[in-house]
Protein backbone atom coordinates (compact mmCIF):
# COMPACT_ATOMS: atom_id res chain seq x y z
CA UNK A 1 0.00 0.00 0.00
CA UNK A 2 2.86 2.38 0.78
CA UNK A 3 4.35 1.72 -2.65
CA UNK A 4 1.10 2.73 -4.37
CA UNK A 5 0.82 5.85 -2.20
CA UNK A 6 4.38 6.93 -3.00
CA UNK A 7 3.77 6.35 -6.73
CA UNK A 8 0.62 8.46 -6.54
CA UNK A 9 2.49 11.28 -4.79
CA UNK A 10 5.23 11.07 -7.40
CA UNK A 11 2.67 11.30 -10.20
CA UNK A 12 1.03 14.32 -8.59
CA UNK A 13 4.41 16.01 -8.14
CA UNK A 14 5.27 15.33 -11.79
CA UNK A 15 1.90 16.70 -12.88
CA UNK A 16 2.45 19.90 -10.86
CA UNK A 17 5.95 20.27 -12.31
CA UNK A 18 4.66 19.87 -15.90
CA UNK A 19 1.82 22.32 -15.25
CA UNK A 20 4.17 24.96 -13.83
CA UNK A 21 6.57 24.58 -16.77
CA UNK A 22 3.68 24.84 -19.22
CA UNK A 23 2.43 28.01 -17.48
CA UNK A 24 5.88 29.59 -17.54
CA UNK A 25 6.33 28.85 -21.24
CA UNK A 26 2.90 30.04 -22.32
CA UNK A 27 3.14 33.25 -20.29
CA UNK A 28 6.52 34.05 -21.83
CA UNK A 29 5.53 36.06 -24.89
CA UNK A 30 8.53 34.76 -26.84
CA UNK A 31 7.23 31.16 -26.79
CA UNK A 32 3.47 31.75 -26.42
CA UNK A 33 2.37 31.03 -29.99
CA UNK A 34 4.68 28.03 -30.30
CA UNK A 35 3.15 26.46 -27.17
CA UNK A 36 -0.42 27.27 -28.25
CA UNK A 37 0.15 25.84 -31.72
CA UNK A 38 1.94 22.77 -30.33
CA UNK A 39 -0.87 22.14 -27.84
CA UNK A 40 -3.50 22.43 -30.57
CA UNK A 41 -1.55 20.05 -32.81
CA UNK A 42 -1.15 17.57 -29.93
CA UNK A 43 -4.90 17.63 -29.27
CA UNK A 44 -5.75 17.09 -32.94
CA UNK A 45 -3.00 14.54 -33.61
CA UNK A 46 -3.78 10.82 -33.34
CA UNK A 47 -0.21 10.27 -32.09
CA UNK A 48 0.07 11.09 -28.38
CA UNK A 49 1.06 9.67 -24.98
CA UNK A 50 -2.01 7.45 -24.66
CA UNK A 51 -3.61 6.42 -27.96
CA UNK A 52 -7.11 7.75 -28.59
CA UNK A 53 -8.17 4.27 -29.70
CA UNK A 54 -8.36 3.22 -26.04
CA UNK A 55 -11.68 4.63 -24.77
CA UNK A 56 -11.56 7.15 -21.92
CA UNK A 57 -7.86 6.58 -21.10
CA UNK A 58 -6.89 7.78 -24.56
CA UNK A 59 -8.89 10.97 -24.14
CA UNK A 60 -7.56 11.90 -20.70
CA UNK A 61 -4.26 13.33 -21.91
CA UNK A 62 -6.02 15.32 -24.62
CA UNK A 63 -8.46 16.63 -22.02
CA UNK A 64 -5.65 17.67 -19.70
CA UNK A 65 -3.77 19.50 -22.46
CA UNK A 66 -6.99 21.15 -23.68
CA UNK A 67 -7.86 22.25 -20.14
CA UNK A 68 -4.39 23.72 -19.60
CA UNK A 69 -4.50 25.47 -22.96
CA UNK A 70 -7.95 27.00 -22.45
CA UNK A 71 -7.17 28.04 -18.88
CA UNK A 72 -3.95 29.81 -19.77
CA UNK A 73 -5.25 31.44 -22.95
CA UNK A 74 -8.33 32.75 -21.13
CA UNK A 75 -6.12 34.08 -18.31
CA UNK A 76 -3.92 35.87 -20.85
CA UNK A 77 -6.99 37.34 -22.58
CA UNK A 78 -8.44 38.52 -19.27
CA UNK A 79 -5.14 40.24 -18.41
CA UNK A 80 -5.15 41.99 -21.80
CA UNK A 81 -8.75 43.16 -21.28
CA UNK A 82 -7.89 44.50 -17.82
CA UNK A 83 -4.85 46.31 -19.24
CA UNK A 84 -6.99 47.95 -21.93
CA UNK A 85 -9.60 49.01 -19.38
CA UNK A 86 -6.98 50.58 -17.10
CA UNK A 87 -5.24 52.37 -19.97
CA UNK A 88 -8.61 53.64 -21.19
CA UNK A 89 -9.44 54.97 -17.70
CA UNK A 90 -5.98 56.53 -17.25
CA UNK A 91 -6.19 58.33 -20.57
CA UNK A 92 -6.48 62.13 -20.19
CA UNK A 93 -9.79 63.75 -21.05
CA UNK A 94 -9.92 65.28 -24.49
CA UNK A 95 -9.62 69.03 -24.50
CA UNK A 96 -12.15 71.31 -26.11
CA UNK A 97 -11.01 72.55 -29.50
CA UNK A 98 -9.39 75.95 -29.39
CA UNK A 99 -10.46 78.83 -31.60
CA UNK A 100 -13.82 79.45 -33.20
CA UNK A 101 -16.12 76.48 -33.36
CA UNK A 102 -19.14 76.26 -35.57
CA UNK A 103 -22.23 74.27 -34.77
CA UNK A 104 -22.63 72.38 -38.05
CA UNK A 105 -26.32 71.69 -37.50
CA UNK A 106 -27.05 75.46 -37.32
CA UNK A 107 -25.36 76.53 -40.58
CA UNK A 108 -27.75 77.55 -43.37
CA UNK A 109 -26.35 76.24 -46.64
CA UNK A 110 -28.13 78.82 -48.80
CA UNK A 111 -26.74 81.66 -46.69
CA UNK A 112 -23.22 80.34 -47.13
CA UNK A 113 -23.56 80.15 -50.93
CA UNK A 114 -24.69 83.77 -51.10
CA UNK A 115 -28.11 83.26 -52.66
Amino acid sequence: MTHIYSNLLGAIAMQNFIYEQYRKLIRESKFRWVIILGSALYILSPIDISPDIIPIVGWIDDGVVLTLLLTEVSAILMEKIKEKKTTFRDRPETEEPKGNTVDVAAVDVDAVRGK
